[in-house]
C-alpha cells in the first residue's frame, strides 16, 4: 500500500515517526510531506526522515489560517496528483484531509485535544477514520461530524506509544552545558499561533522570573520568542534538541502546551500546566489523577533535585503498531 503522511507541527514528527516505521516494516511504501513551521523541519532532519517541504505556516489569525488551508491544500493536491496513494494521514493536519478529498484518496486523522473547533470541523467531516484517546467522550466529537462509526479509540496517552522504545540520552545535558548534579527545570512557551490558546499567559513570564539564575532550559516555539529570551539568564537552544531526554533528566517541567506536559507524565517527571484554554478530556483525567498539576501561582514552583529512585519508576509503554492499525482502517472504511 502507498501511504502519504503529512506533518504540520513539531509534535507530529514525534507521534508519527514510530507509526511510519511500523508501516514500512509491514511492507507499505510511505511518503512524507511537511510544513515549514516551528521545529518540524529541524526534527525531521534530526531523525534523518526523508520528506518533501510543501508550504509554510500563515499565522494565527482565523483569516490567515483559512488562507493557509486553501493555499497549502491546493499545493498538496498538485504535488500528490498521479502518485497513486492509497491512504493519506496526519495528526490534526487539515491540509492533507482536504487535499485527499480533492483527489478522492481515503484519509485518517489523529488528535488528542477535542476543542480545536475549526480544525476538527474540517478533519472529522472529511476523514474516513478519526483516531483519538478513549478518554475523549464520543459526544464531544459528534458536533464535528465524527460519527461513532468513524471513531477509532485507543487506550492511554499517545506519548506512551511513541515513547515506548525511548531511552534517555545524557548527551543532551552535555550539549546544553547542564550539570546533572544540580536541579534542572524545563519551560515550554505558550503556543502563540494557536486559535484555541487565545489568552495572554503572564504566568509563564512570572515563572521564568522565579527560575532566573537556576538551570532552566526554555524551549521557544518561534524565532521571535527565541530572540526575546536570549541574554536573560536561561539556556535557550538554537536548534531542535532531544527534548524527551531533557524532560527525562529534568526535575521539573512547566509548559503551556499539551504534548510536552504529557511527555513529562509518561516519563514520570513532575509537571505543571499553565494552559488557559478549555481543558481537554485527556488533561482532565491526568489532573484528576494527580499526574498533572495546574499552575496558578508561580510561587508554587519549587525547583529541587529529585531523588534517584523517582527516576526509576515504571513507565507505561504501548505498542505503536496498534495506532498504525487504527489508521489503516480508513482504507476499509472508504470501501464500505
Amino acid at each position: 500500500m502507498r501511504v502519504w503522511v503529512d506533518l504540520t507541527n513539531s509534535p507530529h514528527v514525534l507521534v508519527l515517526r514510530p507509526i511510519v516505521a511500523t508501516l514500512r516494516a509491514q511492507g507499505h511504501e510511505v511518503t512524507i510531506t511537511a510544513r515549514d513551521f516551528a521545529q518540524t523541519l529541524g526534527l525531521l532532519e534530526r531523525f534523518a526522515i526523508d520528506h518533501t517541504v510543501v508550504g509554510r505556516h500563515r499565522g494565527g489569525r482565523l483569516a490567515a489560517k483559512g488562507l493557509g488551508l486553501v493555499s497549502r491544500s491546493s499545493a498538496l493536491a498538485r504535488w500528490a496528483r498521479g502518485r497513486g496513494f492509497d491512504l493519506a494521514m496526519g495528526h490534526g493536519s487539515n491540509d492533507v484531509t482536504v487535499a485527499a478529498r480533492l483527489l478522492r484518496i481515503p484519509s485518517a486523522t489523529m488528535f488528542d485535544y477535542e476543542w480545536a473547533t475549526v480544525q476538527h470541523t474540517v478533519n472529522c467531516s472529511l476523514a474516513e477514520v478519526v483516531v483519538v484517546p478513549e478518554a475523549i467522550p464520543p459526544q464531544r466529537l459528534a458536533r464535528y461530524g465524527a460519527t461513532p462509526r468513524k471513531i477509532a479509540a485507543y487506550a492511554g496517552l499517545k506519548e506512551e506509544y511513541y515513547l515506548a522504545d525511548f531511552a534517555p540520552d545524557r548527551a543532551v545535558l552535555d550539549l546544553l552545558g547542564l550539570d546533572p548534579a544540580r536541579p534542572i527545570a524545563v519551560v515550554r512557551t505558550p503556543p502563540v499561533g494557536s486559535l484555541y490558546h487565545r489568552f495572554e499567559n503572564d504566568v509563564i513570564g512570572r515563572v521564568l522570573e522565579r527560575l532566573r539564575g537556576s538551570q532552566t532550559v526554555v524551549l521557544p516555539r518561534t524565532p521571535k520568542q527565541r530572540d526575546e529570551l536570549r541574554g536573560r539568564g536561561f539556556v535557550v537552544p538554537e536548534h531542535a534538541i532531544d527534548a524527551q531526554s531533557l524532560i527525562a533528566f529534568a526535575d521539573l517541567v512547566v509548559s503551556a502546551g499539551g504534548t510536552m506536559n504529557r511527555e513529562a507524565v509518561a516519563l514520570g517527571t513532575p509537571v505543571w500546566t499553565t494552559f488557559q484554554g478549555r481543558l481537554g478530556a485527556v488533561d482532565e483525567d491526568l489532573i484528576a489523577a494527580g499526574r498533572l498539576k495546574v499552575l496558578e501561582r508561580p510561587e508554587d514552583v519549587q525547583l529541587t533535585k529529585r531523588p534517584p529512585r523517582e527516576r526509576n519508576a515504571e513507565r507505561v509503554r504501548r505498542d505503536p503498531a496498534l495506532l498504525a492499525g487504527l489508521l489503516l482502517r480508513s482504507v476499509g472504511a472508504a470501501c464500505r
